[in-house]
């Protein structure tokens, strides 16, 4: 008897399990047969960074002579309109999939930007995070460290600076700037020469600070750190015109 009852549970178990896979199979088929009602587009980022927003992320998803309001969700490659989206340089990722409701839902990831390149001859670029070179942008202007010079002004023409290893020694001293509140406030421009030696301005003392090239570089501001706290306060913020860390285990003030 118990075998008996346990085949019919079975059973029951295998045969609710086929229906809900009918009803999976069933609804996916509707889902994708639905016409596009609304495109629901969610940006990450948003808050601090207004480089795009909704609008433009609408304008890059339309196709050639062809809305996807109305359009069939089965009839629209969504790889191929993801890829649409990601050719913007403002956008770090996208994902793109439809509802239920027939819905098609947006997520998008935003790049954000470190530093500004800046040139007198042609329009300004950013530095992502990522490395990636970004245009400005007519909607929003952010505060980061500037990076100006003929080194700088090559780097526009890039895609993105990690591929070289001066670049890569670029981003490393960009991403301790960034992380430390001090220089984070304190230091505005980066210039850099044709041979890739930085030259830093500060936001309060008349010094310029001959960095070198950007190698050795927590050491470089550690010694930096030293002239701040135990030099300046004793002999004063304007003291000083140039400081040079180019050398190893020496700060040059004069």
């Amino acid at each position: 008897m118990k075998l008996k009852l346990n085949m019919r549970n079975e059973i029951k178990g295998v045969l609710a399990l086929a229906a809900l896979l009918v009803l999976i199979a069933f609804a996916e088929r509707e889902q994708h047969q639905a016409a596009v009602k609304e495109i629901s587009i969610t940006i990450d980022n948003l808050n601090d960074n207004h480089f795009i927003d909704e609008e433009d992320v609408r304008g890059l998803m339309q196709m050639k002579d062809k809305s996807l309001i109305g359009t069939t969700v089965s009839s629209i490659n969504l790889k191929e309109v993801e890829k649409k989206i990601k050719s913007n340089r403002f956008i770090e990722d996208a994902e793109l999939y439809s509802d239920l409701k027939g819905n098609l839902l947006v997520n998008v990831e935003l790049r954000r930007p470190i530093a500004r390149i800046v040139r007198n001859d042609g329009p300004d670029g950013y530095i992502a995070e990522d490395g990636t070179i970004m245009p400005v942008s007519e909607k929003f202007t952010t505060r980061v460290v500037l990076i100006s010079g003929s080194y700088g002004r090559n780097l526009l023409g890039q895609q993105n600076i990690n591929g070289t290893e001066e670049g890569q020694q670029l981003m490393e001293m960009l991403e301790l700037i960034r992380e430390d509140d001090f220089w984070k406030a304190q230091i505005a421009q980066l210039d850099i020469d044709s041979k890739g030696r930085v030259t830093l301005f500060p936001q309060v003392g008349d010094e310029h600070i001959e960095f070198g090239k950007p190698e050795n570089v927590e050491e470089k501001f550690k010694k930096l750190m030293i002239f701040y706290k135990e030099i300046l306060p004793v002999k004063g913020w304007n003291k000083y015109k140039r400081i040079n860390l180019e050398y190893e285990g020496q700060l040059v003030a004069e």
